[in-house]
């Protein structure tokens, strides 16, 4: 898989390739990341990227002819290995990503992703160039640098080969529309908090049951709006009933009695 990134800050992608899952998988050639510098592209003597907004108003806003220039480049480069990528502008605008999108993203063969700065960019570029975008949070970074790396990090760890185990990806947290279990490692006692002894029976129906039945009930008490858009069939219900009905407190017996 191939990105290509439209930036001002190339350096700052440079810890992508240093260390973790994504440096691993672009060395080994799992994914290939390109950057290209907006300014390389800019026709003036000062190498111009941004000019003040049309109506006033605090900032400065991106210009159209050293962005359209420089996805045009990447276009062109993506196209003559075999990449046909499509545009993704990094944008508190964009629609929200989850990991279905993740996923969706990972199915494709390449993405040029557009980080913007300052006030944005200019909306003809958006209309002509882009294809999508992309939020990773409601709330305003100080440039697309950060979310660009977010969504490679995201997508690259689902790449066949990416990870040390195949079935990493799909245990972590909304892999199957939950979030995760909990997880325990040695020793077995740590300040008089043991790990769960179905963990240590060796019995692996067991374990995958309390695991399945940790999912469920995690999911439930922290974001209850997952299991509402999930769904859950007759087995899930069954565990999570369970998984209610052994907690602690006044009000379980209601709870227990209430859909997510």
């Amino acid at each position: 898989m191939r990105f290509d990134v439209i930036t001002l800050f190339p350096e700052q992608f440079r810890i992508l390739s240093e260390e973790g899952v994504v440096a691993r998988a672009l060395k080994r050639g799992i994914a290939d990341l390109v950057t290209w510098n907006p300014r390389g592209f800019a026709t003036d003597a000062q190498h111009t990227v941004d000019d003040r907004p049309y109506g006033g108003g605090p900032g400065m806003v991106m210009k159209v002819e050293p962005l359209r220039a420089a996805i045009d480049a990447a276009k062109s480069a993506a196209a003559a290995t075999g990449c046909e990528s499509r545009v993704a502008y990094l944008s508190p605008q964009g629609r929200p990503l989850g990991q279905a999108d993740m996923r969706r993203i990972a199915a494709t063969s390449g993405w040029i992703l557009l980080a913007g700065r300052y006030e944005g960019v200019d909306e003809r570029l958006i209309e002509s160039r882009v294809d999508e975008e992309w939020s990773i949070g409601d709330y305003v970074l100080s440039g697309g640098e950060l979310a660009a790396m977010v969504v490679m990090d995201a997508v690259i760890r689902l790449l066949p080969g990416a990870l040390g185990h195949a079935d990493s990806a799909l245990q972590d947290s909304h892999g199957d529309g939950l979030l995760d279990c909990p997880h325990y490692t040695r020793p077995e006692v740590i300040d008089g908090r043991a790990v769960p002894a179905v963990l240590l029976s060796g019995d692996h129906a067991a374990i995958e049951r309390w695991r399945r039945q940790q999912a469920l009930g995690r999911t439930w008490e922290r974001r209850p709006d997952m299991l509402r858009a999930r769904g859950l069939d007759a087995a899930d219900w069954a565990l999570l009933d369970e998984y209610k009905r052994g907690r602690d407190g006044p009000d379980t017996a209601q709870a227990a009695e209430q859909e997510p």
